[in-house]
């Protein structure tokens, strides 16, 4: 087996760097050892990062029955998403999943979902002072949470919908600092020992929104089979309805234990992530006088009252979005992909057990690909269209997200209702780093704009 080089130093040391400097660890890797590196290539599973777009095209286009991806994923993710989550099964169960899960994120089930976003935004923006800083991270969670709330549960208000909402919130927090994710990637840090402990205090918020789900899952099961025995037909879109009445080619449906991982999956996949994304934007946005005027130019040539799906199709916007994914992607990596049989990728030679990733931020700063990728251009993607290996923030192959599309289409509706209603200011317009969130990278919860005035876009004004 020809392995591609790599640092001799023990995996455990080499995974504490990466937990406490990603970015630096990654980069210092690659300048040392290329295109391509080995951690742990004494061991029985070396790691082998790559960001080459041929390897990159080889691995995603490979027969999917080469990996266990779900295992892969397992040692970090099963204590965030359970046993059952779309993201740690392999083979026919993981297309199973994935055919029962796609239905409600296309077409018009997501254009259902853009009043919703937009007044959500417009009304958690409408209570902003002007001349007063204000946290941009809880302002975009608060955002972000309602919407996925909305969205999956139909749950708006209440104290069902208040207490889930503040239970998420602590949840991903008991796992936001650099010393309490490493509870993640080292197993023997989870010591249970009640709510004072970092992974007691983890593991009962779990539990207690475990308790909410099961609830969930049980009062709409018995409310959709209340509409069939009475012959009521009732316009439930929200996700939870449509994965309840979801079957697959057998005529199953998803077991409770299937739903809760599968809706705790979506809560935090789809919340927190999305909230990571708009809040880099609104930081590039401001920090960045010129993105910011054309990208006001562009929204104020729609009516985002009357035409929602026109945001969709800016391209400038558009292309702001996919620059704040390429630079900091908020996870840096994909799917791990365990080999299940020998595979060449370019010219090296991998055997049963060796764990490939694609490496999405080292692919992403490619300076072949991206000439001064350090920098903020969101121009490069109105010049050039590139290709699914050699830009893939979502991942890719099989094991591409499938909220993809709707992502984009949150991230742009949000931060058009926001751009479009306030003149805002950088509190410190300063240069960030990211720093570790749990298992994605975020800006700095100290990020802080100011309302310096409200405004009406050019075309609302038109329109009056």
């Amino acid at each position: 087996m020809k392995l591609p080089n790599g640092p001799q130093t023990p995996l455990w040391l080499e995974t504490l760097q990466f937990v406490l400097r990603p970015i630096e660890y990654l980069e210092a890797r690659q300048k040392r050892y290329g295109d391509a590196f080995t951690i742990g290539s004494n061991t029985d599973s070396p790691v082998v990062y790559l960001s080459h777009p041929q390897a990159i095209e080889e691995i995603f286009t490979a027969d999917r029955n080469l990996f266990d991806s779900g295992r892969g994923n397992k040692p970090l993710a099963q204590p965030l998403l359970g046993e059952y989550s779309l993201a740690l099964l392999d083979g026919e169960p993981h297309q199973r999943q994935r055919r029962l899960l796609i239905p409600p994120f296309h077409g018009q089930r997501m254009k259902a979902y853009s009043q919703l976003i937009s007044d959500i935004t417009a009304q958690a923006i409408r209570q902003l002072p002007i001349g007063k800083a204000f946290l941009v991270r809880p302002l975009i969670e608060e955002i972000s949470l309602r919407a996925i709330l909305q969205a999956v549960f139909g749950l708006h208000q209440g104290d069902r919908y208040d207490l889930l909402r503040q239970l998420l919130i602590s949840f991903l927090e008991s796992i936001g600092s650099p010393l309490t994710a490493s509870m993640l990637f080292f197993p023997f840090l989870r010591l249970n020992l009640g709510a004072v402990s970092p992974w007691g205090k983890f593991v009962q918020l779990r539990q207690q929104i475990d308790r909410l789900l099961y609830s969930e899952i049980q009062l709409r099961r018995q409310l959709i089979e209340e509409d069939h025995l009475s012959n009521t037909i009732n316009e439930r879109n929200d996700i939870l309805s449509l994965l309840l009445m979801a079957r697959d080619e057998t005529g199953q449906p998803m077991t409770d234990d299937e739903l809760r991982d599968e809706l705790i999956t979506l809560l935090i996949a789809g919340h927190d992530t999305t909230t990571t994304a708009i809040t880099w934007a609104l930081y590039w946005i401001h920090y960045l006088p010129e993105v910011h005027s054309k990208l006001l130019a562009e929204i104020d040539t729609v009516n985002i009252d009357t035409d929602r799906s026109s945001i969709v199709r800016l391209p400038y916007l558009t292309a702001v979005c996919q620059e704040t994914l390429r630079i900091y992607p908020v996870l840096l990596a994909p799917s791990n992909r365990i080999l299940k049989a020998p595979l060449q990728i370019m010219e090296y030679q991998f055997n049963p057990g060796t764990v490939l990733i694609p490496c999405i931020y080292l692919t992403h700063h490619r300076e072949d690909l991206y000439p001064q990728s350090k920098h903020f251009i969101p121009e490069r993607f109105l010049e050039k269209q590139f290709s699914p290996y050699e830009y893939f923030p979502f991942g890719g192959g099989n094991r591409g997200c499938i909220g993809m599309a709707f992502a984009m289409f949150e991230i742009k509706l949000i931060l058009a209702e926001i751009l479009r209603t306030n003149n805002l200011a950088l509190k410190d317009p300063k240069s960030l780093k990211p720093i570790r969130r749990g298992l994605t990278q975020a800006p700095p919860a100290s990020l802080e704009l100011v309302v310096t005035s409200k405004r009406e876009s050019q075309k609302a004004i038109a329109t009056l």
